[in-house]
């Protein structure tokens, strides 16, 4: 099938890929876009895959403050400071301090959870499943084994909870973080790391009063 320009700028609008690029990939394809699409994804994930491993030392520390009561900052690294100016990189550190902001993740990545907290949650989760086979009256050795299967998809969802790179991207669910990152790697060409961050919310540890509305008013009234 000829390859027209027509169809190389299509895919290249939907993937940000170099015109070369995109004109092998449709050629590989036999022109058919989406499968051209899914190719150039595919090279993509393995390019950044790559880049992983290369030093980012420069990059941006960026901030997101909701409504003067909440607030994050994350350092995100790059390997030059040519792509921390990049405007497509700045509004990515935006986004993600948001996404801290907003979904208030613990640590960055899977790898940065302590040994102690995955086995106490996995404890946690057996003993769920064990009682869930129990009400079916299951038999205890088999509700074990199942048990243990079980806990593995719902370490999952625990690790979407407090891992920013596991979380869904608020701006777009269907994809999490990790994605993200590894899309804007593979279409910026060098390494990004997100290093490190902090949130804070107004009275977070605190014990915070509680009182009555309507008691509330009296003592003002009373004043």
């Amino acid at each position: 099938m000829a390859i027209t320009a027509s169809m190389v700028k299509e895919l290249r609008d939907k993937t940000g890929a170099g015109m070369m690029d995109a004109k092998r990939a449709l050629e590989e394809c036999d022109g058919d876009i989406e499968k051209a699409q899914e190719l150039l994804r595919e090279k993509g994930l393995a390019a950044s895959a790559k880049k992983a491993g290369r030093i980012a030392a420069e990059g941006l520390v960026q901030s997101y403050v909701h409504g003067g009561r909440i607030a994050s900052i994350v350092e995100i690294n790059t390997e030059t400071d040519f792509v921390a100016k990049n405007e497509e990189f700045i509004q990515f550190t935006k986004d993600i301090a948001m996404q801290i902001t907003a979904s208030a993740p613990k640590y960055v990545s899977r790898e940065e959870v302590p040994e102690e907290e995955v086995a106490k949650e996995r404890d946690i989760l057996i003993h769920q499943a064990m009682n869930e086979n129990a009400e079916r009256g299951m038999d205890p050795e088999r509700s074990k084994e199942i048990a243990q299967k079980k806990v593995e998809g719902r370490l999952n969802k625990f690790y979407e909870e407090i891992c920013l790179l596991d979380q869904a991207y608020i701006k777009d669910p269907s994809i999490n973080i990790q994605t993200l990152l590894t899309n804007l790697i593979a279409k910026i060409g060098e390494n990004i790391k997100i290093r490190r961050f902090a949130r804070f919310e107004v009275g977070e540890g605190l014990e915070k009063r509680e009182e009555d509305f309507a008691e509330e008013v009296a003592k003002q009234m009373n004043n």
